[in-house]
């Protein structure tokens, strides 16, 4: 009887350990880069002045999965001026239905990778979907003692794996909306400073594709 109860406890101390490494982030971090193995195999390189916060993986409302991680540029009392955000993902096998949809007529290309990029401004605490992945790297930042500004300026560069586009690599770097001396309301369409914005998010661009390095 009592052999009988040891097997399973060692039964179930594996399942649980297999469990945790199923959801262990995979991409390793040195420093201002992140290595990636697979989906896809690249190496993407950060300004040296980042810190890196830390990652997560999880399911994504029950159908990919999700790994992201963090790293911020912040001032001496952790306040962040500058974000990005590296996320992997891929639809589950039991969603063979699922793609993804981008339509984005934008364009770029990094380290030979084909990006569909958009821009936009937002409130910091604006709108944030229950589960989603705006609300895990947010909390993942807040946890390690950083502070979000009231508002940012954002790019997402998405690019997908293969035809089927149910992969992606995405990466997304925001700025402090604060030295542009607008707020997010100003910036958006119908606000007193929307003209000005083609003229900041051209930088903004311009900001992005010289700080994020891919091999």
């Amino acid at each position: 009887m009592l052999l009988k109860r040891i097997i399973i406890v060692v039964l179930f101390g594996a399942c649980c350990l297999a469990a945790a490494q199923a959801t262990a982030p995979e991409r390793k971090v040195e420093n201002n880069v992140i290595i990636s193995e697979r989906d896809p195999k690249v190496r993407i390189e950060l300004p040296k002045s980042v810190q890196y916060v830390g990652a997560d993986r999880w399911v994504l409302y029950d159908i990919a999965d999700c790994e992201l991680h963090a790293f911020v540029e912040a001032d001496s009392q952790q306040n962040v001026q500058r974000l990005y955000w590296v996320q992997f993902e891929g639809y589950l096998p039991s969603k063979p239905d699922l793609h993804h949809k981008y339509d984005s007529p934008r364009h770029t290309t990094i380290g030979g990778l084909d990006f569909y990029v958009d821009t936009w401004v937002k409130l910091t605490n604006e709108k944030i979907t229950p589960g989603s992945d705006e609300e895990h790297i947010l909390a993942l930042i807040r946890a390690h003692g950083y502070k979000m500004p009231a508002g940012m300026m954002y790019v997402r560069l998405v690019h997908l794996l293969d035809e089927q586009k149910r992969k992606e690599l995405m990466i997304i770097y925001g700025e402090n909306l604060a030295p542009t001396s607008h707020t997010a309301a100003e910036l958006h369409k119908g606000g007193k400073s929307y003209d000005q914005w083609p003229g900041i998010e051209k930088s903004l661009l311009e900001r992005t594709e010289k700080k994020i390095k891919i091999q």
